[in-house]
């Protein structure tokens, strides 16, 4: 079968013949429609994931829509290794039917970075009874806004969307959304930068997608001085590793206010939930509540899609 192929780490993927998937008692082959090109899965080909393996070549591609055997289209995901998601043919442990009057390639662009913001979200609206304030690090990028209108969406009482790219951030304005521009590189003027949009106020969920110099700017905005009571109920989580995979939690930040920092990612979610929250996300696509735009390339384009940047995401359909 035609298949998007990595032979090394270091190597661009590239449309080749790839050994038909082993089969999975009870599930019959189901063909491609379209899968997303997401960060995760680039990060997983080359080699730099904590999920990645050591076994080449394979094909790359963690989820995807597909057609049943009986036409039904279905986002699918979970295909075992060496096989991913971006070949012909696909053989995975389950299927979820999408929504009527579904854009099949919107449900592959989104599905991926639209769980990633609105997993902690509805986990923190369930534990709170609403949101407050939620405060998203890297908001230009297509996770990050899909995880602004996810938030608006939830009923949060302020969205907060920070990024870097100027042209993404007056989109986000158009939301009705309160947004601050942040130089990456420079910790004391993000800083700053968090500091005055925050205004004394403190968000009950940050999400940040960027990690490394960023988050440290936006641990020393979120500190505080003095002893006294504190009413503060901070959730971070960290999604993301566009500024870097390190950074410096101060521990006087930890002592000072209630904060707890987690991960949310591949692992750290139970599969049962995702499997829950999966049709809520689809649905949301569909209705245009959460919005995904992408462009399609096919498998014998593969070096095209991975170098692809820009406010749309990549989606590898058959050739």
């Amino acid at each position: 079968m035609r298949a998007v192929v990595v032979t090394a780490p270091e190597n661009t993927p590239a449309g080749a013949d790839f050994p038909e998937p082993e089969p999975i008692p009870g599930h019959d082959p189901m063909t491609l429609v379209g899968a997303g090109v997401h960060q995760l899965v680039r990060s997983l080909a080359a080699g730099l994931h904590y999920g990645s393996g050591q076994r080449y070549p394979l094909v790359p591609g963690v989820d995807a829509v597909a057609r049943t055997s009986d036409g039904r289209l279905v986002y699918t995901a979970l295909p075992t290794a060496p096989w991913g998601t971006m070949a012909e043919r696909i053989v995975t442990p389950f299927g979820i039917e999408l929504p009527a009057g579904a854009d099949p390639f919107a449900v592959a662009a989104g599905v991926n970075p639209g769980l990633s913001g609105w997993l902690p979200l509805t986990a923190r609206h369930d534990e709170l009874g609403k949101l407050g304030t939620v405060l998203v690090l890297g908001a230009t990028g297509l996770a990050g806004s899909m995880a602004v209108q996810a938030a608006l969406a939830l009923g949060a009482a302020r969205v907060l969307a920070a990024g870097g790219r100027g042209d993404a951030l007056e989109a986000l304005r158009a939301r009705d959304t309160e947004t601050v521009e942040i130089p990456r590189a420079d910790r004391d003027v993000t800083c700053d930068a968090l500091t005055a949009a925050l205004d004394g106020d403190c968000p009950s969920l940050v999400l940040d997608y960027v990690w490394g110099r960023t988050a440290e700017a936006a641990f020393a905005a979120l500190g505080r001085h003095g002893l006294g009571e504190d009413s503060a109920d901070i959730a971070y989580v960290q999604i993301g590793t566009l500024g870097g995979g390190e950074a410096a939690v101060p521990a006087a930040l930890l002592r000072s206010r209630r904060m707890n920092i987690t991960g949310s990612g591949a692992g750290s979610v139970p599969v049962q939930r995702l499997l829950t929250e999966i049709p809520r996300v689809m649905t949301a696509i569909t209705e245009g509540t959460l919005q995904a735009p992408c462009t399609a390339y096919p498998i014998s384009r593969a070096g095209e899609a991975w170098a692809h940047s820009g406010p749309t995401r990549a989606v590898i359909v058959p050739d």
